[in-house]
């Protein structure tokens, strides 16, 4: 039998093999420090001290790691129907356009507790209309997903430049940025839940999205594992063909499917949008989108996963810019190949180990 085929335990498929992948990550990102003439230890120890050490720390990495969590949902929604959705990045940037959008007409009559839904539903409705003609060229003309995807991506980004520079431009200035929103337009910080751990969060944009992302973990799992539409789309996933004789609607789940995942990668702009910057800029997604697929794949498109895997990736970002400020000679492209290691290992070869695990736990594990 096939060591691909073989069934192992779920601690050793969702827990084992990641964990071992990004260890083989870091010794190979220690041997490239060691090489430049640095101590691999102290690298680490600087990482995790800019990324964990204090308030400030901490309320940055978990500010990177809620856009990860939305992009990393938005991709695994995707992949639980066989379909692999990289629009996630122009999907995001254009339900910033819907969240902006609430903001701007709302921020001025009422508070953010009041403007929050209605971005919230813009942000998502924005990213799934993105989704959509993609969705149909799939299920109706058999366009792959992921050509099609790709091109929204630079389609989205042209358009919201055209916005910003032609449209939501404030007049008289040279910045192609909305206006900076009102106090009813903005999502509050959690500072308070950094100083429940005794932390000062100080200028970190660490805000209310946080909890959206959770919540959305929530209604995922609810909705993948739980529900009848969960049940077609992880059906369809895992055979096409007979999730059609089983009498699936293709053509109904690939669109469904794609538009609860471009919701929720237009979800993503609430962070930046709302809560860093208060105001719509250009290429506000900065690469989350791209990123979302590594934590998804990392996560095992599981919600759970897909949090843990996203707080990795905003230790990465948040550590690895006080590290290249810490040892100059670690250059911000050094921390960029290291994340591209913890990518390879953790993506394209995440069942690098699996055939020497299947023989281990074939010999022990069942004795």
């Amino acid at each position: 039998m096939s060591t691909a085929s073989v069934p192992l335990p779920n601690w050793i498929t969702y827990g084992l093999m990641p964990f071992l992948n990004l260890v083989v990550a870091f010794l190979i990102s220690g041997v490239v420090v060691w090489f430049i003439g640095e101590s691999p230890l102290d690298a680490v120890t600087l990482l995790l001290q800019g990324a964990l050490g204090n308030g400030e720390g901490i309320g940055f990495t978990l500010y990177y790691a809620t856009n990860f969590i939305f992009t990393g949902l938005s991709v695994a929604v995707a992949y639980h129907a066989g379909l692999f959705n990289i629009g996630s990045e122009g999907q995001a940037y254009v339900g910033g356009l819907g969240a902006a959008l609430a903001s701007l007409a709302l921020d001025h009559y009422v508070p953010w507790y009041v403007t929050m839904p209605f971005a919230v539903v813009g942000a998502a409705i924005f990213g799934a209309a993105w989704a959509l003609i993609p969705a149909w060229l799939q299920a109706k003309r058999g366009s792959h997903i992921v050509i099609t995807t790709i091109m929204f991506n630079f389609i989205g980004a042209a358009m919201m430049v055209y916005l910003l520079v032609h449209v939501l431009i404030v007049p008289g200035k040279m910045a192609p940025e909305t206006r900076v929103f009102l106090e009813g337009g903005q999502l509050p910080k959690l500072d308070w839940l950094i100083a429940m751990f005794g932390g000062k969060l100080g200028p970190a944009p660490f805000n209310a999205s946080f909890l959206i992302a959770l919540f959305m973990c929530v209604v995922v799992w609810v909705l993948i594992w739980r529900t009848k539409l969960g049940y077609e789309i992880r059906t369809l996933g895992a055979n096409p063909t007979a999730a059609v004789y089983a009498g699936i609607p293709y053509v109904k789940t690939v669109i469904i499917t794609m538009l609860i995942s471009g919701g929720l990668a237009g979800m993503m702009a609430l962070n930046p949008v709302l809560g860093a910057s208060a105001r719509l800029q250009v290429e506000f997604v900065g690469g989350a989108g791209f990123v979302g697929i590594a934590v998804s794949l990392m996560g095992r498109s599981h919600p759970l996963g897909i949090v843990l895997a996203a707080i990795l990736f905003g230790v990465l970002y948040q550590g690895g810019d006080a590290l290249s400020f810490d040892m100059p000679k670690i250059t911000r492209d050094m921390i960029v190949v290291i994340q591209g290691l913890v990518i390879l290992f953790a993506g394209a070869l995440e069942y690098l180990f699996r055939p020497t695990i299947v023989r281990v736990w074939q010999r022990f594990g069942k004795a």
